[in-house]
């Protein structure tokens, strides 16, 4: 009986290529077709892990954790400064989805600063702002705008403690006049006082105080 011989299967060249070029692990720098570059750790040929990564176009820098190609973890992002062209530190903190999330500070263009937490991109949760005129917020926040309880500190001193909505006084609050040495306690909507009363409060302390003091209802 004649003896059938079956050739061997062979992989094909292109199998052993394609093993080599999938990224996996610690990497030298990998440059994409516009130009991005990126150092550091992969996973199935996607960044995960501790990585660096270069944007040509704009010149951003992310440092930090990576999760399946997507910023996840704790990380900062820096731009470089339109005059000086020096990298400038735009966020530091941690990062879901690619997107702020969690507690994290960020500096804005206008010298403005803002430390607390971020949801899918967005201040939400507590925070402190700092603005550029000299105030400061610190309370919750809600998609990127002042809602719940905060208090507002102006550059004067002045104070506002109470309730917010979309950024606005909202609800009950009390605004602290401490240049006069007056208190006004009511109920605000969209920015507006409503309904409410004013008292002397530290009067005699005031650097302004009124020329006469509220009589006493």
């Amino acid at each position: 009986m004649p003896i059938v011989k079956y050739p061997t299967a062979t992989e094909p060249l292109w199998h052993e290529w394609d093993r080599k070029a999938q990224k996996c692990g610690l990497r030298h720098t990998v440059y994409a077709v516009n130009g991005d570059q990126y150092t550091g750790e992969w996973l199935h040929n996607l960044k995960h892990g501790k990585g660096t990564q270069v944007w040509k176009r704009t010149g951003a820098i992310y440092s930090g954790d990576w999760k399946f190609g997507k910023r996840d973890g704790y990380g900062s992002y820096s731009i470089p400064d339109p005059v000086t062209k020096e990298q400038k530190k735009v966020y530091t903190g941690w990062w879901k989805n690619d997107k702020k999330s969690g507690y994290g500070v960020t500096f804005y263009s206008s010298g403005e600063r803002y430390e607390g937490e971020w949801n899918n991109g967005l201040r939400s949760g507590w925070g402190r702002m700092y603005y550029r005129n000299g105030s400061i917020y610190e309370g919750q926040w809600l998609s990127d705008q002042p809602n719940g309880q905060g208090m507002l500190r102006l550059s004067n001193e002045n104070r506002y403690e109470g309730g917010w909505k979309d950024g606005k006084k909202h609800g009950p609050g009390k605004f602290f006049y401490l240049e006069k040495g007056q208190l006004f306690e009511g109920i605000w909507s969209a920015d507006i006082p409503q309904c409410g009363i004013l008292i002397d409060f530290g009067r005699d302390e005031a650097p302004t105080p009124t020329p006469y003091p509220i009589p006493k209802v």
